[in-house]
């Protein structure tokens, strides 16, 4: 193996350059890592050679194109993750570019690749009925039934993110007075959120039952390591459909953990919290990532259209001038 190859550029891009160099979050790193699981699956079908074989002149940017256009069509991945995937090759070719001169024409040609502009539709988020319902799901008599439904409360309470969720452990979750959980999210920040009583009396009774280390996850899988982000998708995917029998609205939405995220948001938000307490709850980096919530709810919309002065204009209509103006108006 050279030093010069794909493989040990591959290498030395996470050792030395994310870990090492920028102290990349494990979060970021798993996000990279993926993108190129994904990409070494479809060289392996398309070039038919092993990952450790690859030559870093064949992944050239018409390749990548393909690449891409894969991950939307044949896995149904949408812009924004296409873009995510996109981010991890450009980052790995501007560190190829300085390390091998040599390919400095080929990554250049990688890195104008564009990101693809996407249609920002609005935020789906669960009403309070809708939240009660799913929190209501989960069957209390069994050991799983009791981890989601304290699990589920948690979420919809706190809007922690998925990875953040899954992974809190025992020693996150202070209980006592002023009670909080503590979660190193985004942006390597760690952050604080508070709990409400009933929220610290459920997630009291669920630690109770676990007699575990202060560095074991809150909610463990069966066996007893830390939930997957997957199997928390999975459950609250499964939870909504049986939440859907008592409350019809929820067939109608695709519930995910981000939904989830969404609904604490909107809670706060209708209860009057302001934006920039929302953006520090919820560990945005900006109050601009929170404006999203503002555009959701129409209810919020029409309540400031009753504050709205009348114009005390009278209404006109419209009468076209001619008769074929008329003709064509009435078709």
């Amino acid at each position: 193996m050279t030093t010069s190859g794909f493989p040990a550029l591959l290498q030395r891009f996470f050792t030395d350059r994310l870990i090492t160099q920028q102290g990349a979050s494990p979060h970021t790193v798993a996000g990279y890592r993926d993108t190129f699981r994904l990409l070494l699956r479809f060289t392996a079908d398309r070039l038919g050679r092993a990952p450790s074989d690859l030559r870093l002149e064949e992944l050239d940017a018409e390749f990548l194109e393909r690449f891409l256009e894969h991950l939307e069509r044949d896995r149904g991945n949408q812009p924004r993750t296409r873009n995510h995937r996109l981010a991890a090759l450009h980052a790995f070719f501007r560190y190829v570019a300085l390390a091998e001169p040599a390919f400095s024409l080929q990554c250049q040609r990688i890195l104008a690749i564009p990101a693809k502009r996407f249609e920002r539709g609005p935020v789906e988020f669960l009403t309070e009925d809708e939240t009660t319902a799913l929190v209501s799901a989960p069957d209390p008599g069994s050991w799983i039934g009791r981890r989601d439904r304290a699990l589920l409360l948690l979420a919809v309470q706190t809007g922690l993110r998925n990875t953040e969720i899954t992974s809190l452990r025992r020693q996150d979750v202070d209980l006592g007075v002023g009670a909080h959980v503590r979660c190193f999210g985004k942006g390597r920040k760690m952050r604080c959120t508070p709990l409400r009583p009933d929220v610290v009396a459920v997630v009291r009774t669920w630690l109770s039952e676990q007699h575990g280390e202060p560095s074991d996850p809150v909610f463990p899988s069966l066996r007893g390591g830390r939930l997957s982000a997957d199997a928390f998708q999975r459950l609250v995917a499964r939870h909504a459909a049986t939440a859907g029998r008592k409350c019809p609205s929820l067939r109608t939405k695709s519930v995910t953990p981000h939904t989830l995220r969404h609904a604490a948001a909107m809670a706060l938000l209708r209860h009057g919290t302001d934006l920039t307490v929302i953006a520090l709850w919820l560990g945005h980096e900006s109050t601009e990532t929170t404006q999203v919530y503002l555009h959701a709810d129409m209810q919020l919309k029409e309540r400031a259209l009753a504050h709205a002065n009348p114009s005390g204009l009278v209404p006109g209509r419209y009468r076209p001038p001619d008769r074929l103006l008329a003709f064509l108006e009435n078709l």
